[in-house]
């Protein structure tokens, strides 16, 4: 019965979930996990390693991972095949685990942090531009990357960084293009929508912007926020 579950069973006996998701960071694995617990599933899915998204239930990000996190016991599956170009989280693995460490310590204590009251010491957001930090913080936006005119990321090393940065560099020069041949001169900002996400690009005197949009949000209020987000003085 489920509720005698103690522990993970998995493709790798004798670990827990946590070990295993460390295992997997050290091994910069790509592919994803699926985790199932008394009618429960999750799914976790990794880049290099790191973990860049995840789904349990309705919850998606961070939030699913400290609820699989805190599941007693239960199955998981690795499945190199599975992966995903949606990135719900921006925080290193590290970070991640132990902060939902820090979350049981204070459930199992009645709500008081066991600690100072802060988080894990350690930085928490990969390395990226302060402008798509800022922006990541924009409902709806998943990922953003600002990059030079040759089209490589800035302050971003990531995989999430460089593919991004690919598709809002093709989408410049392509605009660009037709701007030219219809006589409308370098187009400084398109839009592309899809079924899976939608890509905005920004044409700066020295830089792109490159930002991917959850496909469900409207993206005249994405935009309208993010305009916010770059006035002098936010």
């Amino acid at each position: 019965m489920a509720e005698n579950i103690n522990g993970f069973q998995g493709a790798v006996a004798g670990l827990s979930l946590t070990d295993v998701i460390q295992l997997k960071g050290h091994n910069k694995y790509t592919g994803c996990i699926t985790v199932s617990y008394d009618g429960n599933e999750g799914v976790i899915y990794f880049v290099d390693g790191e973990i860049i998204h995840a789904v349990q239930g309705e919850e998606t990000g961070e939030e699913a991972i400290y609820q699989i996190i805190k599941w007693p016991g239960g199955n998981f599956n690795i499945h190199p095949e599975m992966t995903s170009n949606v990135c719900t989280i921006h925080y290193r693995t590290d970070f991640l685990l132990l902060e939902a460490l820090r979350r049981l310590d204070e459930e199992r204590m009645g709500g008081r942090d066991p600690g100072s009251g802060k988080g894990p010491s350690v930085t928490p957001r990969r390395t990226m531009s302060k402008i798509a930090a800022r922006l990541q913080e924009i409902n709806g936006i998943t990922y953003a990357v600002l990059l030079d005119k040759e089209g490589t990321p800035l302050q971003d090393t990531s995989l999430e960084a460089a593919a991004l940065a690919s598709k809002g560099f093709f989408l410049a020069t392509t605009g660009n293009q037709l701007g030219e041949l219809m006589g409308l001169g370098d187009i400084k900002a398109s839009a592309v929508q899809t079924h899976n996400f939608h890509l905005l690009m920004y044409d700066s005197k020295q830089h792109y912007l490159s930002i991917a949009v959850k496909p469900d949000y409207n993206l005249d209020s994405v935009e309208s926020d993010i305009k916010s987000a770059l006035m002098p003085g936010k």
